[in-house]
């Protein structure tokens, strides 16, 4: 199972997807390292790429340690996504997606994200613009529709093709469903027929199991994997590994995952500065800690804690004690 993107092939078509505020440089490195077929950056506002705002230069930066990777833009308007295409293009980038999916309502407020497949002939005008602006595989990343009376992502599944898009991922759900309910696999299979072009189906996808029923409902070429990686960036191997053989590789055991913790707690802190990179790296630490023993006193503990000498000690003391307890 590959994808053939042009100049990019994704021998393993199992991919990050794009999540505001984790997919950063220290994730994305860890998840790239244990084996994805490719990560996507953090959503960036391409205004604010043209402008070099630190924060979305932090975003983009080093994209050639991380090749191939993607580069996820969002905007409305042509030009300027245009333009940040092919600032992104000199940074690095392998791919550049555009965002035609993102719910959340200070994106959807500025008419851009999932607001632009309410405007079909907007949504083709920024694609063909991006598309001419770069010589690099251009992808779209969208949902089914803005709610359940307008499900137009085969529209816009055809207007891409034609534009001279590569490759589509579909979040099996409408805008105004946000990230409730279930993911409708079933209802990407409408792409799927609508369009020759790669397919990658996103949504609810957190196993290798889902990940093979994913590919059968939808006919999908790929699958990208979002919530189901927060605390867990080895899952993209092991879903690899389904696909593959049938067989996953089992959990680290907690030793490796402590090790691997306080490698990515480091890396925060050295791409952000000390002050920051405690303050992020909390909501990691939080979905590391989901399931093991003593993770509700952890929590409180490093959301509390602004020292980050004491917050790595009391990560080693989080997996020992879990390692002692399961050697028990």
């Amino acid at each position: 199972m590959s994808i053939s993107l042009g100049s990019v092939t994704l021998e393993d078509p199992v991919i990050l997807a794009p999540m505001s505020g984790v997919t950063d440089l220290p994730f994305r490195r860890l998840v790239k390292r244990a084996g994805a077929g490719l990560v996507v950056s953090e959503m960036i506002a391409s205004e604010a790429m043209i402008r070099a705002t630190k924060r979305s230069m932090k975003m983009t930066s080093n994209c050639a340690e991380e090749f191939p990777m993607a580069v996820q833009l969002a905007g409305c308007e042509p030009e300027v996504m245009a333009e940040a295409a092919r600032l992104n293009a000199d940074r690095g980038a392998a791919i550049i997606d555009i965002n035609f999916g993102c719910p959340v309502k200070k994106v959807v407020n500025k008419q851009a994200g999932s607001a632009i497949m309410r405007d079909e002939a907007l949504a083709g005008c920024i694609l063909e613009a991006v598309v001419r602006a770069v010589s690099l595989p251009v992808t779209m990343k969208m949902r089914l529709g803005w709610d359940d009376a307008n499900r137009n992502a085969p529209s816009l599944a055809r207007i891409a093709e034609q534009a001279g898009i590569r490759m589509i991922t579909v979040h099996g759900r409408t805008r105004c469903q946000l990230y409730g309910g279930s993911a409708d696999w079933d209802a990407v299979a409408a792409v799927r027929a609508a369009t020759s072009l790669p397919l990658v189906v996103n949504g609810d996808i957190a196993d290798g199991p889902s990940a093979v029923e994913a590919l059968r409902r939808s006919g999908a070429d790929g699958v990208m994997i979002g919530r189901a990686a927060c605390g867990r960036p080895w899952l993209l191997r092991q879903v690899i590994d389904y696909l593959r053989r049938g067989k996953s590789a089992p959990e680290p055991t907690p030793t490796e995952r402590g090790h691997l913790v306080l490698e990515h707690y480091d890396a925060m802190l050295s791409h952000y500065g000390e002050a920051s990179g405690v303050r992020m790296a909390r909501k990691h630490l939080s979905w590391y800690a989901q399931g093991l023993r003593g993770a509700n006193d952890f929590r409180v503990a490093v959301n509390r804690e602004p020292d980050p000498a004491k917050v790595r000690q009391a990560i080693i003391q989080l997996f020992l004690q879990e390692a002692e307890a399961l050697a028990a």
